[in-house]
């Protein structure tokens, strides 16, 4: 594929993927932030549970909420300064790897669409984790790098999903609430690999076929 002509193809959707994508995730979640009230902590004797503003849009199914998802995986990193600046290096990386892979024609089949997909989910969230702590009142009075410690995702769309909470009992059958830049994370990483599995097949199919042809 001609150089010019594939990144033309990348400018032209990130201007009708990315952007719009990413602006549809900013609105929604500052549409949350500004209507929902700030999740809290109780305490009751040995537990402790967030209290949330939900909304029930289908009753029993699906609710809007206002979650807080502060860190990574298993909560490392919640109310450190440096998971902002570690997520700001992540986004430079994966800018770095999607460019990088672009230009060598790897985004081929369905996976031609997760590019921009990816850029739309990761600077979405990073844009949540780099300024939503600034809006907090508890720390309108910190300095700047405890009010960038602050920073959190903003997640707000429930589900409740059947049977899941005999997967998992903690749940109370509610799937993890998450935005728009995750579905977009998520859709990208599916046409991902089921990119990779039309490849395996294709090759799968001409190993076959070079096997099968008769020898002259």
């Amino acid at each position: 594929m001609n150089k010019n002509l594939s990144n033309d193809k990348l400018v032209r959707q990130l201007l009708w993927i990315t952007v719009p994508l990413y602006i549809l995730d900013q609105i929604s979640k500052w549409w949350v932030v500004m209507s929902f009230k700030v999740p809290f902590v109780l305490h009751e004797g040995n537990k402790y549970f967030v209290e949330e503003d939900t909304r029930p849009v289908i009753e029993g199914f699906f609710n809007l909420v206002r979650r807080h998802n502060q860190g990574v995986a298993f909560g490392i990193g919640n109310g450190t300064a440096w998971a902002p600046v570690v997520f700001l290096l992540a986004l430079i990386i994966a800018l770095v790897l999607i460019m990088f892979f672009w230009k060598r024609g790897a985004f081929a089949g369905p996976s031609r669409w997760s590019a921009p997909l990816l850029l739309a989910g990761i600077l979405g969230n990073l844009t949540d984790r780099l300024f939503q702590g600034f809006w907090l009142e508890a720390y309108s009075d910190a300095g700047f790098w405890q009010r960038l410690g602050q920073g959190y995702v903003v997640d707000f769309l429930d589900f409740k999903l059947p049977l899941y909470d005999k997967i998992m009992p903690s749940s109370g059958g509610h799937w993890p609430a998450f935005n728009v830049a995750d579905s977009c994370i998520s859709i990208a990483a599916t046409l991902l690999f089921l990119t990779a599995i039309i490849e395996i097949k294709k090759e799968m199919a001409e190993k076959k076929a070079a096997k099968n042809k008769p020898v002259q």
